[in-house]
């Protein structure tokens, strides 16, 4: 496959560092635009940004300069896919100006994830649920753009695990309560003082991201034209979301009844068998997207948060439940496969179904943008 140009709003942030060091030697795509905001507009990457993976910063991408952040500003060549990292209050003004142009954007932030026509996505849980940018205004113009969201950092995780249960069981409600890693809060996040030796039991509308989007992850798609849309899950999710002091991996502890009986070697099983894109050869996607552990005291943000090179979800401690059917504890990613590695493989996807576009081309005239695929 051709290596496509790709760009990427929100470059410096903890996400867009993600991106880079998931995009800058993919077989797939290559970085060729890199945009942030006005105050680091204009320098080297290098310049701007600083640099907190464990990884080397790619001495190409350091070299590159960065670009404003607004498709109106542009005179050169913008990739027509780009990776969005941006919070939510700045995506829900930059994302549509990216799409109006002829910009598949496949976004990491909340701003548009219940938004009716936009597919909120994780491949190995609802890839059909694609289908909706069919029914996007911009999609069936001339201009072809489209926004694609992944879900929450925490919501990630617990929709592979569950997603195998739905498919046998059915779920009839859950409780879910997650001890997060501080790099969920971006960089510099939560200051040392407030979360070393401490547990702070609240961050901001996740308890609502959470219950809203694993009903519509795990919901149905339905209808046709522009009258598809989802189905919720109709379960009932309650979320109880917590800080805590561990760098990576959002580790959660969950309470599922189920709407037939299983087993707990069914229910093994289930996860067992998971393997929805096993035979779409994704780079980015792990042989076993559900990864049990025996141990008794895993899994572990230390020890097990790079399952599946970060991509995978690890489930231990599964046992019965004496107020709901079965309990268990998962553990996944946060900004790996719960954000910019979940945005990745959303564009592997969109890839292997032919519905990435061309090379926008931005010119400025006196009357705005002119585009040309």
């Amino acid at each position: 496959m051709e290596r496509r140009k790709v760009g990427i709003l929100g470059a410096t942030g903890t996400v867009g560092q993600r991106f880079i060091q998931l995009l800058h030697a993919h077989p797939w795509f290559e970085i060729a635009w890199l945009a942030a905001s006005e105050r680091s507009a204009g320098k080297r990457y290098a310049d701007a940004c600083h640099w907190k993976l464990d990884t080397p910063l790619p001495a190409r991408i350091g070299d590159m300069v960065l670009q404003p952040n607004t498709p109106a500003t542009q005179t050169g060549e913008v990739p027509s896919i780009i990776f969005a990292a941006l919070d939510a209050d700045v995506a829900r003004d930059l994302e549509p100006q990216f799409v109006e142009v002829g910009c598949a954007v496949i976004s990491n932030s909340s701003a548009f994830r219940m938004t009716r026509d936009v597919p909120l996505v994780v491949p190995e849980v609802n890839a059909d649920h694609l289908e909706l940018i069919a029914t996007q205004a911009s999609y069936g113009s001339a201009k072809g753009g489209y926004l694609v969201t992944n879900p929450n950092c925490s919501a990630i995780g617990l929709v592979l695990a569950l997603k195998p249960l739905e498919q046998r069981f059915g779920i009839e409600s859950l409780f879910v309560s997650t001890m997060q890693a501080v790099s969920g809060a971006g960089y510099p996040g939560v200051p040392s003082l407030d979360i070393l030796g401490n547990v702070v039991p609240f961050i901001k509308n996740e308890e609502e991201k959470m219950q809203e989007e694993v009903g519509k992850l795990l919901g149905r798609y339905t209808g046709a034209g522009p009258d598809a849309h989802i189905d919720p899950l109709p379960a009932t999710v309650s979320a109880h979301c917590n800080r805590v002091a561990v760098i990576e991996g959002h580790t959660e502890c969950v309470s599922i009844k189920l709407r037939q009986p299983a087993t707990a070697d069914e229910i093994l099983a289930a996860w067992r068998e998971f393997q929805p894109l096993q035979a779409h050869h994704l780079p980015s996607a792990p042989e076993q997207p559900v990864i049990y552990t025996d141990a008794a005291d895993r899994p572990q943000p230390r020890l097990d948060v790079n399952a599946g090179h970060g991509m995978s979800t690890t489930v231990g401690r599964l046992r019965p439940c004496s107020l709901l059917h079965w309990k268990f504890v998962l553990l996944s990613h946060n900004t790996l496969r719960g954000a910019a590695g979940a945005a990745v493989l959303n564009a592997e996807v969109l890839a292997k179904l032919g519905k990435l576009p061309g090379t926008v081309r931005h010119t400025q005239t006196g009357s705005g943008v002119q585009v040309s695929a």
